[in-house]
Protein backbone atom coordinates (compact mmCIF):
# COMPACT_ATOMS: atom_id res chain seq x y z
CA UNK A 1 0.00 0.00 0.00
CA UNK A 2 0.97 3.57 -1.26
CA UNK A 3 0.59 6.32 0.70
CA UNK A 4 -1.87 8.86 -1.01
CA UNK A 5 -0.96 11.47 -3.41
CA UNK A 6 -2.27 13.80 -1.30
CA UNK A 7 -3.43 14.59 2.73
CA UNK A 8 -7.53 14.56 2.64
CA UNK A 9 -9.52 17.91 3.65
CA UNK A 10 -11.62 16.22 5.42
CA UNK A 11 -10.98 12.23 7.45
CA UNK A 12 -14.86 10.83 8.60
CA UNK A 13 -14.18 7.69 11.26
CA UNK A 14 -17.06 5.58 11.47
CA UNK A 15 -17.46 4.72 14.75
CA UNK A 16 -17.90 0.68 15.97
CA UNK A 17 -14.86 -1.55 15.17
CA UNK A 18 -12.76 1.72 13.85
CA UNK A 19 -12.92 3.88 17.48
CA UNK A 20 -14.48 1.46 19.57
CA UNK A 21 -14.25 -1.90 19.94
CA UNK A 22 -18.28 -2.81 20.61
CA UNK A 23 -18.42 -5.78 17.70
CA UNK A 24 -18.13 -8.89 19.70
CA UNK A 25 -20.38 -7.46 21.89
CA UNK A 26 -22.79 -6.82 19.49
CA UNK A 27 -23.24 -9.24 17.98
CA UNK A 28 -23.34 -11.88 20.90
CA UNK A 29 -26.35 -9.90 21.94
CA UNK A 30 -28.16 -9.91 18.91
CA UNK A 31 -27.42 -13.23 17.65
CA UNK A 32 -28.75 -14.78 20.96
CA UNK A 33 -31.61 -11.97 20.12
CA UNK A 34 -32.75 -13.02 17.12
CA UNK A 35 -32.22 -16.93 17.96
CA UNK A 36 -34.61 -16.24 20.65
CA UNK A 37 -37.39 -14.62 18.54
CA UNK A 38 -37.36 -17.49 16.64
CA UNK A 39 -34.95 -16.65 13.46
CA UNK A 40 -31.58 -19.06 14.86
CA UNK A 41 -28.64 -17.33 13.33
CA UNK A 42 -24.79 -17.76 14.53
CA UNK A 43 -22.65 -15.40 15.59
CA UNK A 44 -20.50 -15.44 12.50
CA UNK A 45 -23.20 -14.81 10.50
CA UNK A 46 -24.19 -11.79 12.65
CA UNK A 47 -20.64 -10.47 12.07
CA UNK A 48 -21.02 -11.66 8.19
CA UNK A 49 -24.63 -9.91 7.45
CA UNK A 50 -25.28 -7.27 10.04
CA UNK A 51 -21.83 -5.58 10.88
CA UNK A 52 -21.57 -1.83 10.12
CA UNK A 53 -26.00 -1.47 9.36
CA UNK A 54 -28.67 -0.05 11.42
CA UNK A 55 -31.23 -2.13 13.73
CA UNK A 56 -33.46 -0.51 11.43
CA UNK A 57 -32.07 -2.25 8.40
CA UNK A 58 -31.42 -5.51 10.13
CA UNK A 59 -34.85 -6.32 11.00
CA UNK A 60 -36.25 -4.38 7.35
CA UNK A 61 -34.34 -7.47 6.09
CA UNK A 62 -35.65 -10.56 8.46
CA UNK A 63 -38.80 -9.25 8.49
CA UNK A 64 -38.56 -8.78 4.42
CA UNK A 65 -37.52 -12.91 4.69
CA UNK A 66 -41.02 -13.31 6.17
CA UNK A 67 -40.21 -13.83 9.80
CA UNK A 68 -41.77 -11.42 12.39
CA UNK A 69 -39.71 -10.94 15.71
CA UNK A 70 -42.33 -9.98 17.96
CA UNK A 71 -40.47 -7.03 19.10
CA UNK A 72 -38.99 -3.87 17.79
CA UNK A 73 -35.62 -4.41 17.66
CA UNK A 74 -34.14 -0.95 17.41
CA UNK A 75 -36.00 -0.07 20.52
CA UNK A 76 -34.75 -2.62 22.32
CA UNK A 77 -31.48 -2.37 21.42
CA UNK A 78 -31.31 1.51 22.22
CA UNK A 79 -33.12 0.66 25.66
CA UNK A 80 -30.54 -1.68 26.50
CA UNK A 81 -27.54 0.16 25.32
CA UNK A 82 -26.52 1.20 29.12
CA UNK A 83 -26.58 -2.61 30.06
CA UNK A 84 -24.85 -3.82 26.83
CA UNK A 85 -21.78 -1.63 26.41
CA UNK A 86 -21.40 0.15 29.96
CA UNK A 87 -18.23 -1.82 30.81
CA UNK A 88 -17.64 -3.93 27.80
CA UNK A 89 -16.39 -1.14 25.55
CA UNK A 90 -12.55 -0.63 24.94
CA UNK A 91 -10.90 2.01 22.26
CA UNK A 92 -9.57 0.45 19.28
CA UNK A 93 -5.84 0.02 19.56
CA UNK A 94 -4.24 3.13 18.84
CA UNK A 95 -6.69 5.06 17.76
CA UNK A 96 -5.34 7.97 20.12
CA UNK A 97 -1.98 8.12 17.65
CA UNK A 98 -4.07 8.99 14.57
CA UNK A 99 -6.14 11.45 16.48
CA UNK A 100 -2.67 13.31 17.57
CA UNK A 101 -1.32 12.98 14.22
CA UNK A 102 -4.49 14.46 12.50
CA UNK A 103 -4.40 17.32 15.16
CA UNK A 104 -0.81 17.93 14.73
CA UNK A 105 -1.55 18.23 10.52
CA UNK A 106 -4.38 20.71 10.85
CA UNK A 107 -6.83 17.85 9.00
CA UNK A 108 -10.07 18.38 10.34
CA UNK A 109 -12.20 15.11 11.17
CA UNK A 110 -15.42 13.89 12.14
CA UNK A 111 -17.61 10.51 12.75
CA UNK A 112 -20.49 9.04 10.58
CA UNK A 113 -22.35 6.05 11.63
CA UNK A 114 -25.08 4.08 11.86
CA UNK A 115 -25.70 4.25 15.40
CA UNK A 116 -27.64 6.91 16.82
CA UNK A 117 -26.08 9.95 18.62
CA UNK A 118 -26.94 8.33 22.03
CA UNK A 119 -24.95 4.87 21.14
CA UNK A 120 -21.81 7.04 20.77
CA UNK A 121 -22.16 9.04 23.27
CA UNK A 122 -22.14 6.08 25.41
CA UNK A 123 -19.55 4.16 23.93
CA UNK A 124 -16.83 7.34 23.38
CA UNK A 125 -17.95 8.13 26.83
CA UNK A 126 -17.07 5.10 28.15
CA UNK A 127 -13.69 4.55 26.28
CA UNK A 128 -12.58 8.71 27.08
CA UNK A 129 -12.69 9.59 23.49
CA UNK A 130 -15.66 11.51 23.41
CA UNK A 131 -13.40 14.61 23.73
CA UNK A 132 -11.90 14.57 20.69
CA UNK A 133 -15.41 13.59 19.18
CA UNK A 134 -18.35 15.41 20.92
CA UNK A 135 -19.40 18.16 18.27
CA UNK A 136 -18.36 16.23 15.39
CA UNK A 137 -20.87 13.46 15.49
CA UNK A 138 -23.31 12.43 12.58
CA UNK A 139 -25.58 9.26 12.39
CA UNK A 140 -27.89 7.97 10.25
CA UNK A 141 -30.98 8.99 11.18
CA UNK A 142 -29.50 12.45 9.66
CA UNK A 143 -30.67 11.13 6.64
CA UNK A 144 -33.31 8.82 4.64
CA UNK A 145 -30.86 6.31 4.04
CA UNK A 146 -28.00 4.32 5.55
CA UNK A 147 -25.06 2.37 4.77
CA UNK A 148 -24.22 1.00 2.34
CA UNK A 149 -26.24 3.96 0.71
CA UNK A 150 -23.54 7.40 0.50
CA UNK A 151 -25.92 9.67 1.99
CA UNK A 152 -24.36 9.86 5.42
CA UNK A 153 -20.81 10.49 4.54
CA UNK A 154 -22.11 12.73 1.85
CA UNK A 155 -24.28 15.08 4.71
CA UNK A 156 -21.53 14.65 6.92
CA UNK A 157 -19.05 16.67 4.31
CA UNK A 158 -21.63 18.94 3.62
CA UNK A 159 -21.84 19.89 6.78
CA UNK A 160 -18.56 19.79 7.27
CA UNK A 161 -17.72 22.12 4.71
CA UNK A 162 -15.99 19.76 2.13
CA UNK A 163 -16.26 18.43 -1.29
CA UNK A 164 -16.58 15.01 -1.09
CA UNK A 165 -13.54 13.91 -3.50
CA UNK A 166 -11.68 15.90 -0.64
CA UNK A 167 -12.58 13.19 1.88
CA UNK A 168 -11.53 10.08 3.23
CA UNK A 169 -13.66 7.66 5.12
CA UNK A 170 -12.37 5.14 7.35
CA UNK A 171 -14.86 2.17 8.21
CA UNK A 172 -14.43 -1.58 9.31
CA UNK A 173 -17.61 -2.94 7.78
CA UNK A 174 -18.51 -3.73 3.48
CA UNK A 175 -21.40 -1.48 3.84
CA UNK A 176 -19.68 1.43 5.39
CA UNK A 177 -17.25 0.97 2.81
CA UNK A 178 -19.66 0.88 -0.31
CA UNK A 179 -21.11 3.67 1.25
CA UNK A 180 -17.77 5.81 0.85
CA UNK A 181 -16.97 4.23 -2.41
CA UNK A 182 -20.32 5.21 -3.57
CA UNK A 183 -20.05 9.22 -2.20
CA UNK A 184 -17.04 9.09 -3.83
CA UNK A 185 -14.75 9.21 -1.13
CA UNK A 186 -11.61 7.66 -0.41
CA UNK A 187 -11.54 4.50 1.91
CA UNK A 188 -9.30 2.87 4.24
CA UNK A 189 -10.81 -0.21 5.33
CA UNK A 190 -9.71 -1.20 8.78
CA UNK A 191 -9.77 -5.27 9.29
CA UNK A 192 -8.14 -5.57 12.89
CA UNK A 193 -10.54 -7.65 14.17
CA UNK A 194 -10.33 -11.18 13.12
CA UNK A 195 -13.73 -11.55 11.73
CA UNK A 196 -13.06 -8.75 9.84
CA UNK A 197 -14.50 -9.84 6.16
CA UNK A 198 -11.10 -9.12 4.31
CA UNK A 199 -12.38 -10.29 0.76
CA UNK A 200 -15.07 -8.25 1.28
CA UNK A 201 -13.79 -4.84 1.95
CA UNK A 202 -11.69 -5.57 -0.95
CA UNK A 203 -14.29 -6.09 -3.52
CA UNK A 204 -16.22 -3.23 -2.26
CA UNK A 205 -13.12 -1.06 -3.26
CA UNK A 206 -11.27 -0.44 0.28
CA UNK A 207 -7.77 0.00 0.47
CA UNK A 208 -6.58 -2.46 3.45
CA UNK A 209 -4.68 -2.00 6.84
CA UNK A 210 -5.01 -3.99 9.90
CA UNK A 211 -3.20 -1.70 12.08
CA UNK A 212 -4.18 2.15 13.25
CA UNK A 213 -0.96 2.92 13.98
CA UNK A 214 0.07 2.77 9.76
CA UNK A 215 -2.67 4.91 9.32
CA UNK A 216 -1.40 8.47 9.55
CA UNK A 217 1.28 7.63 6.93
CA UNK A 218 -1.45 6.49 4.65
CA UNK A 219 -3.02 9.52 4.84
CA UNK A 220 -0.19 11.56 4.14
CA UNK A 221 0.49 12.92 7.75
CA UNK A 222 4.00 11.64 7.87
Amino acid sequence: MQPPSRTPDLVIFDCDGVLVDTERTANEVLCAWLTAAGYPVTYEDCRRRFSGRSMKSVQAEIEAAGHTLGFELTERWYSSLDEIFRDRVEAVPHIETVVAALREAGVPWCVASSAKLDKMHLTLGATGLIRHFRDVLFSATMVERGKPFPDLFLHAARRMGHAPERCVVIEDSVPGTQAGIAAGMRVFSYHGDPHSDRDGLAAAGGVLFDDMRVLPGLLGLR
